[in-house]
């Protein structure tokens, strides 16, 4: 397959500037301007994810002002990628069905000209989840969501880690959970962004989000977010709501902070892990825009110096 250009995912209005050049300035005024757009427009952002989570993902897209929708069969996804502004798919747990599914959805999407998000959760546990990854390699997604180890394995596994898995730590994915750091990871990060033409965010305890010219850390978020089932998967759902309104850099980077900034605040105001998956969404729901664009975030060149 040849390798698509940056501009080769659809998205709207500043898709194809050239991300290389952004500053810190610009991009925080972007992420401002994706949470005001969400909160003005409600766009639709489909999901076929995870069965355990779907109530939680839904939730959290409502949250930050999109909507929701949850299908898992083959013409229902090729329907909503036509009817929604992007799409997210989470391979959490998987149906015969979307054997057919998920590479159906990923050719309407890209037919579309429609961003996808793809979270590749348990990559390595049974062949589906690996043969649905290598199938969806041709129309790939806008933006690649997960922990460390597996960004390190899809890199792996569409051939382009290349020597980007030597600081890997782990033994890959162990379940659902990460065995490797997220800076072990960012090697592999940046060359599947480069291949996608997309952004890939990888979570842990400080997050990175790059576009394999540019690599953001941000910083946040509360341990108690991993005592509860879904956070990861929601937040793949809120970067596609952010997806139809803003490129996959500026997509990720945003629901990456809204996720950060929501974790502290729901922790501050919890008294364990069930008040503080509600407190989580209220937290999500009166973010605003400006609070976004002042969230902690630390951006870097390839080279690893500090951006301009």
């Amino acid at each position: 397959m040849t390798e698509p250009s940056t501009c080769a995912i659809s998205a709207p209005a500043d898709a194809c500037a050239s991300r290389s050049t952004r500053t810190e300035a610009e991009l925080r005024a972007f992420m401002a301007r994706a949470v005001h757009e969400v909160r003005e427009t409600n766009p639709l952002a489909p999901s076929i994810t995870n069965t355990v989570t779907q109530n939680f993902v839904a939730n959290a897209q409502l949250a930050v002002g999109g909507s929701a929708a949850m299908v898992y069969l083959p013409d229902e996804g090729e329907c909503v990628a036509a009817l929604g502004g992007a799409v997210y798919i989470n391979l959490g747990t998987l149906l015969p069905v979307y054997e057919q599914t998920v590479p159906a959805t990923a050719r309407a999407c890209a037919a579309a000209g429609k961003p996808w998000v793809l979270d590749p959760v348990g990559i390595g546990i049974g062949s589906l989840r690996t043969q649905l990854i290598e199938a969806v390699r041709e129309n790939p997604p806008a933006i690649l969501r997960g922990n460390a180890s597996e960004i390190i394995a899809v890199a792996e596994l569409w051939g382009l880690a290349g020597d980007s898995s030597d600081d890997a730590s782990g033994d890959g994915p162990r379940g659902v959970d990460s065995t490797d750091s997220v800076d072990a990871a960012e090697r592999a990060a940046m060359a599947c962004a480069r291949f996608t033409g997309g952004a890939v965010a990888v979570s842990g305890a400080t997050d990175l989000v790059t576009d394999g010219a540019q690599v953001a850390r941000l910083s946040g978020g509360s341990p108690l977010m991993t005592c509860i089932t879904g956070s990861g998967c929601s937040l793949g759902g809120v970067a596609a709501v952010y997806a139809c309104v803003a490129d996959p850099f500026v997509a990720a980077l945003t629901a990456t902070a809204v996720y950060n900034l929501a974790g502290l605040r729901a922790a501050e105001a919890c008294s364990g892990s069930g008040s503080f998956q509600v407190a989580f969404l209220d937290a999500l729901y009166n973010l605003t825009a400006e609070e976004v664009a002042e969230a902690p975030l630390i951006l870097t060149g390839a080279s690893g110096t500090q951006a301009l």
